[in-house]
């Protein structure tokens, strides 16, 4: 047997144990998660040890690149998941956590598509955006710097597409929600955020507020001069 597959049994006799309380709980009251992670599917990033986060903490939604499709592109996994983390579970806090080293943002930044994977190939295409900017902008970046660049750039998209969705929107409108970007930088074990304000990642730090991409904010539509005309 698999040696990974085997540790199920290291789950029944020890960790499930130690824990049956909180297990015990979560199975009778229900989950109530704090925030809702869509992160990238590759094993060396595990969303629940980057947050410490114990069962019914944290939602997670992994897929390659972190992708969050537009609304009405694609109605499967990711939309469904953000739909339910939003209406019915009442997540307060999305974050698009993308990675140093991706493989996904390594193929977008490629000038060629990945052969033999046609799926993969339609599935990057919603980081199209990020790959357009960075040639756009930065057409002199190359290799590693690009990948990087890219991968920061597809957080950015990643977030305006999370905002076409309608349980977003009008999360974000009522002021329910706020929306963050991380980039987890595997090999020094740093954690960037997203500075809405600046529009730059930045270290995150205990002693510092934490960088949102978008702080909780009613953010309704209004028109003051119409509605004082019309009185």
């Amino acid at each position: 047997m698999n040696e990974l597959l085997g540790r199920v049994f290291s789950f029944e006799k020890t960790v499930f144990p130690d824990s049956r309380e909180l297990f015990g709980k979560l199975s009778s009251e229900g989950q109530s998660p704090k925030a809702l992670m869509i992160s990238c599917a590759d094993s060396r990033i595990v969303p629940e040890q980057i947050m410490q986060a114990e069962p019914g903490e944290l939602f997670v939604c992994r897929n390659a690149g972190n992708m969050v499709p537009s609304y009405a592109t694609m109605n499967g996994g990711v939309s469904s998941t953000v739909e339910y983390a939003v209406v019915a579970l009442g997540v307060r806090d999305i974050i698009v956590c993308g990675h140093s080293d991706c493989g996904a943002m390594k193929a977008l930044a490629a000038p060629e598509e990945p052969k033999g994977m046609p799926n993969v190939v339609a599935w990057l295409k919603h980081g199209a955006a990020a790959e357009h900017v960075i040639s756009s902008c930065s057409p002199h970046m190359h290799g590693d710097e690009r990948v990087r660049a890219v991968s920061l750039q597809n957080i950015i998209a990643q977030l305006a597409h999370l905002r076409t969705h309608p349980s977003v929107a009008a999360a974000i409108a009522r002021g329910d929600m706020a929306l963050h970007g991380w980039f987890v930088d595997i090999s020094a074990g740093v954690v960037l955020g997203l500075d809405g304000d600046t529009g730059q990642f930045v270290p995150m730090r205990e002693d510092r507020a934490l960088p949102v991409a978008l702080p909780a904010a009613t953010r309704v539509a209004a028109e003051p001069y119409y509605a004082e005309a019309a009185e």
